[in-house]
């Protein structure tokens, strides 16, 4: 339809026409309103501009209207709305053209005045509809609108698009589900695919029923084929009166604030969101004093509508990432898998991107199987010329060619845990640009792979293959055997398992084999379903006690390579030459951290248990104790463990005067650790929100059980200052080290700009903040000076599950929100448990998020100024939109979180690495 402009005035062009009658149909109720309104204002003599008057072709068969625009000053408002001719049709989305209008207002007048213009024509459109209602409902070319482009229609079926294609389904499990040919409601959620919403399925299913005027709560499969056909139905305005008559359970055509209240809680119970079902009255308000500003008591579908398609807001983070959409589409077109068809060429390019990719990894492992490999072959080669081998023959070979890997392998698991060396060696050397730091305890874990190859190789071969052997020698073949076993030939295999050296091998296998058991990630991580008598066996504890064994271990390994049957001479007895150095260095290890934590004592300054069972803790900040952000610390609390330390990401900046960490509830030592701390804790002061905190009180004296800490040590994450472009990624709790960067980077940017000087670079170490501890010019709290901070632009995307989690660093994120004016954080909040934008349940959380949004800056799902997204991101999007934006740059990607997402980052930046001219370094924190 086209729209012809024929009048554009004044709102007032006299004090007497103020009180005159309006033009259109509806003068006359219309003018006694609103012209005690427009009374209460002088209102300036404003141009007048006249646009001539276009005349209608009789022989043109397109239809059009005449908008009356009202001028004052800078402001715009549609005064009124008729068709051409006198007609009383009306376009729907002229009152969402009003609307729009109408919020573009400079001032607290020309807001007054363009309410009273949008209730106008609010009342002109409802008797506009009453007057031609006759003709039926009529549906809306949507197809070029942006709105409906945005929203992609309200989707009552995830993951269904076609409800034709996806009835069978609906239909075996109709047959499945039916008693006596009839589906019952109670199971209706299950029939249609949404047996996690049963609440909303069933307020769904009294709305079909309602329209069909069915009052049984059982429905027949041509009746359930009816409901699906219109469920799944693709036109938008189909779906949208779905909606409507869910929300108006009395079928009046009207909805009450009632009603919305109502479909609010139900809206917020499936997608998990206590606080909105808490705050339901709140936002009901909020909703009808947005669609209904003249207190009418009622919204129609209409109103609905407007409230759907307004624009969504964009986060107060979120930066400028318009795109050409052809460079889009060819940068899709380049990511499109194509399988190479000549083998080798594939073979080829696969081999070479893994090399590209791991060429770290690659070398040291490969350093490492040589030297296995090689001391494998030397003892193998020494005891094939011994007069041993003509007795025990290859066996003794293998034996001790798996001893002598298994000397060097025992000494070498040592160094990956030595966190003060490596942390000093990554800060202070250049090392890492060859060496993987961040994998050292993936490195730890492969050696124990060495190591248990080695025992199988040396034990089996001797316990199944030489003592047998040696058992059933002759006497001629045992003669040269005498000066390692003795004049007496060994009687029976008894006589091997109960010498020193029987017996320390056998006991130190077992100890070993305890200790690899109990470290794999279903026993650590408590995945076993085992009886409760075993439950003692899963866990952090069990993995911790059981890997302490290895004191026992090396002594007995000592002990073991002493009495040796073939070696006698000491130079010959290698085994304490191989360990010597690492156990020393290792041993020095942990006296620094028991030395370091006694006489660096900290004080506890505030404790705070949040939503999802997480613990926050602040404590002071020991003298001389410098950090980057991304580096973690080890905790220890003598009331629950006077013998353990757990690593935790420290999530306070360095310039900060403290250091807190977040520990989330996950093992049994942390459920002990919270449960003592929740004790010296009290509730919040509304009670509603689950939060408990306390602080230190400086009168009585310390409340909370003493706690150490020992560190800091190094982490993947701190790497991010090597990147001017970065892309960090945290999954719940998965976030901490990531909040200190973020913190860091805000902290530098206030700096930034309280030294007025836009151009200068942020310095990630400095710690001269106005607002820290720093203040006497000392030196900052992060190490030396010089080395200059490179990031430019930061992405920070934080997927999850429940919307208490937001409480953890609402503080952190409302700080960059309102900090970060240029841009340089783009913050992303993704809760899971909401159900992706433009399906039918998590509608209504949209449009309470955009109101809200707009009205009061908060987002109603996380409760800080930076809106939330729903469900999970497309990460294949977020990479492809980041390289977009940064073409041929390098890009530092850091995740923190369950391993399940682990994959596919990492599978990301490598496709797009090697398909783009954006390169992306995947860092993954051992979590």
């Amino acid at each position: 339809m086209k729209r012809m402009v024929s009048d554009e005035r004044s709102s007032i062009d006299s004090q007497s026409d103020r009180s005159g009658p309006l033009s259109g149909p509806l003068s006359g109720p219309l003018s006694k309103k609103t012209s005690k309104k427009s009374a209460r204002f002088n209102i300036p003599e404003p141009a007048t501009t006249i646009i001539p008057e276009i005349q209608k072709d009789p022989d043109d068969n397109e239809e059009y209207v005449e908008i009356t625009f009202d001028l004052t000053d800078d402001t715009v408002a549609v005064h009124s709305v008729t068709a051409a001719g006198g007609g009383g049709r009306e376009d729907p989305e002229v009152t969402l053209l009003a609307k729009t209008l109408e919020r573009r207002a400079s001032n607290s007048f020309s807001s007054s005045l363009l309410r009273t213009a949008s209730s106008r024509i609010k009342q002109v459109s409802r008797e506009l509809r009453r007057l031609s209602g006759q003709g039926g409902a009529r549906n809306i070319d949507r197809s070029k609108s942006a709105a409906a482009r945005a929203l992609k229609g309200l989707k009552f079926i995830s993951r269904t698009d076609h409800g034709a294609s996806a009835w069978p389904a609906v239909e075996k499990r109709f047959d499945e589900l039916a008693k006596n040919g009839k589906l019952s409601k109670s199971v209706f959620a299950q029939c249609i695919g949404m047996k996690d919403s049963k609440e909303f399925a069933g307020e769904l299913f009294q709305a079909l029923a309602r329209k069909r005027h069915i009052s049984s709560d059982s429905i027949t499969k041509a009746e359930l084929r009816e409901f699906w056909d219109q469920i799944s139905d693709q036109s938008f305005d189909c779906r949208l009166q779905t909606f409507f008559d869910m929300i108006d359970k009395n079928a009046d055509g009207r909805i009450t604030e009632e009603e919305v209240r109502e479909i609010i809680t139900l809206s917020a119970s499936a997608n998990k969101l206590s606080k909105i079902q808490e705050q339901a009255e709140e936002y009901a308000r909020l909703i009808m004093e947005e669609l209904d500003p003249n207190n009418i008591g009622y919204i129609e579908v209409y109103n609905l509508e407007t409230l759907l398609l307004q624009a969504p807001n964009e986060s107060a983070c979120s930066g400028s990432t318009t795109n050409s959409r052809n460079l889009s589409q060819m940068l899709s077109a380049r990511l499109k898998p194509t399988k190479e068809p000549n083998p080798l060429k594939r073979w080829y390019r696969r081999a070479r991107y893994f090399l590209e990719d791991n060429w770290k990894r690659a070398w040291v492992i490969a350093v490492w199987l040589g030297i296995c490999a090689g001391l494998f072959a030397w003892k193998f080669i020494q005891y094939r010329h011994r007069a041993v081998f003509h007795v025990m023959g290859y066996c003794v070979c293998t034996a001790k060619g798996g001893a002598e890997t298994l000397k060097f392998n025992m000494a070498l698991i040592l160094l990956p845990v030595c966190r003060n060396t490596i942390t000093w060696l990554r800060n202070r050397t250049k090392l890492g640009v060859l060496v993987p730091f961040d994998d050292n305890l993936n490195f730890h874990k492969v050696i124990a792979v060495g190591i248990a190859v080695g025992v199988g190789l040396h034990a089996v071969s001797h316990l199944t293959c030489d003592f047998p052997r040696l058992l059933h020698a002759s006497d001629a073949e045992y003669e040269p055997m005498k000066p390692f076993f003795g004049d007496t030939r060994p009687n029976n295999y008894w006589w091997f398992v109960k010498g020193t050296e029987g017996w320390t091998g056998v006991t130190m296998v077992v100890l070993m084999a305890v200790a690899f058991t109990l470290a794999t990630p279903w026993f650590r991580r408590g995945r076993l379903d085992l009886p409760k008598p075993l439950k003692r066996l899963t866990g952090f504890n069990a993995f911790w006690y059981s890997h302490h064994l290895f004191v026992i271990v090396y002594i007995l390994l000592i002990v073991h390579g002493i009495f040796l049957y073939l070696s006698h001479g000491w130079y010959k007895k290698t085994t304490w030459m191989y360990v010597a150095v690492p156990v020393l260095l290792y041993a020095t290890e942990r006296l620094i951290r028991l030395f370091r934590s006694s006489v660096r004592p900290v004080k506890i300054l505030k404790i705070a248990v949040y939503p999802g069972n997480v613990l926050s803790i602040h404590v002071s900040k020991p003298q001389g104790f410098k950090y980057r952000s991304g580096q973690y610390i080890f905790i220890n609390c003598a009331a629950v463990s006077p013998f353990q330390w757990h690593p935790f990401s420290i999530t306070s900046a360095p310039q900060d005067n403290y250091i807190s960490v977040h520990i989330r509830t996950l093992g049994d030592w942390t459920r002990q650790l919270r449960t003592v701390f929740s004790e010296a804790c009290q509730p919040s002061a509304d009670g509603k929100s689950g939060l408990l905190r306390a602080e230190t009180d400086r009168q009585i004296g310390p409340l909370f059980p003493k706690v150490l800490i020992d560190g800091p040590y190094g982490a993947p994450a701190q790497d991010y200052k090597n990147y001017e472009v970065v892309l960090l990624v945290g999954l719940g709790i998965g976030a901490t080290p990531f909040i200190s960067i973020l913190k860091d980077i805000v902290n530098n940017m206030k700096l930034l700009e309280s030294n007025g000087s836009a151009n200068s670079h942020l310095d990630l170490e400095s710690g001269a903040a106005g607002h820290n501890s720093n203040k006497q010019g000392s030196k900052p709290d992060g190490g030396s000076t010089s080395t200059s901070f490179k990031t430019r632009r930061a992405y920070f995307y934080w997927v999850t599950r429940e919307q208490g989690s937001f409480e953890w660093f609402r503080g952190v994120m409302n700080e960059v929100a309102e900090t970060d004016r240029k841009g340089t954080i783009e913050l992303h909040n993704y809760c899971t448990s909401v159900y992706e934008e433009g399906d039918a349940r998590s509608a209504l959380i949209a449009m309470l998020q955009s109101l809200n949004h707009t009205k009061n800056g908060v987002d109603v799902v996380s409760g800080t100024r930076v809106k939330s997204h729903f469900a999970r991101p497309s990460w294949r999007n977020v990479y492809k939109r980041i390289a977009l934006n940064h073409r041929d740059q390098r890009i530092g990607v850091f995740y923190c979180g369950a391993p399940a997402l682990t994959n596919e980052l990492r599978l990301l930046a490598q496709d797009f690495s090697r398909k783009t001219t954006t390169k992306f370094d995947f860092h993954k924190e051992n979590f």
